[in-house]
């Protein structure tokens, strides 16, 4: 399950991001009196902008993520190299406090050490380890990938809907993908199902609706 968080994660704000941003872009020009050909247009420089947005701000947060670990395993190995003692028995302590009776724990700190010590300090005491450690390519595409994904299904609705609907149509069909988008998720990640529905596509029709006021009062003011 652990191994799962990190894709799915970006995955899922991909994904939600694309569907709520271009939706409500989508939403409020067209709510501002603009012709099918606007709002494609408008959706579709939507869908670009924010798959490029996702992808940069996700390389970046996770790079920032990879330095620091990068930077604590640094910092782990040249005390490993300079006072091995001390960081075997601060191995201990941390089996100690998990529940271990003391001299196993030293038996247990001192194979791991002599099997991988860098390997067991990351692991039980910086916290890093192979499922959870940062990739921020991976996280970048993903999120791209999957904002793309998102963003094309409200795209879809403005081919196929009647100009005069399209609000509407959007808007429903919209809150209809983020639902099942929420239950995915929450099935894959192990969550509850019905917590994860309602609040995606609660905080789904806030956008849309903010944006389609705004949208509206734009309209018939110009």
């Amino acid at each position: 399950m652990v191994s799962r968080i990190g894709w799915l994660r970006a995955a899922v704000l991909g994904a939600n991001d694309g569907i709520v941003s271009t939706a409500s872009l989508i939403v409020g020009v067209a709510s501002a009196a603009a012709g099918s050909k606007e709002v494609l247009v408008a959706g579709v420089a939507g869908l670009v902008a924010g798959a490029m947005s996702m992808a940069a701000g996700e390389y970046v947060s996770v790079s920032s993520q990879s330095d620091t670990e990068s930077a604590d395993l640094a910092r782990e190995r040249l005390e490993l190299a300079t006072q091995p003692e001390f960081e075997r028995e601060e191995l201990a302590q941390i089996y100690i406090q998990r529940g271990i009776a003391p001299g196993l724990a030293r038996q247990v700190a001192d194979q791991l050490m002599a099997n991988d010590a860098l390997g067991a300090h990351a692991r039980d005491e910086v916290g890093i380890s192979e499922i959870t450690t940062a990739r921020p390519i991976q996280a970048a595409l993903t999120s791209a990938a999957t904002f793309s994904v998102g963003a094309a299904l409200p795209l879809v609705m403005v081919l196929v809907a009647p100009v005069n609907w399209l609000v509407w149509a959007v808007s429903a069909a919209s809150l209809l993908f983020l639902a099942l988008l929420g239950a995915i998720g929450a099935a894959a990640g192990g969550a509850n199902i019905l917590k994860a529905t309602l609040r995606v596509t609660l905080w789904g029709a806030i956008a849309m609706g903010i944006t389609a006021g705004i949208g509206a009062l734009v309209g018939t003011a110009v």
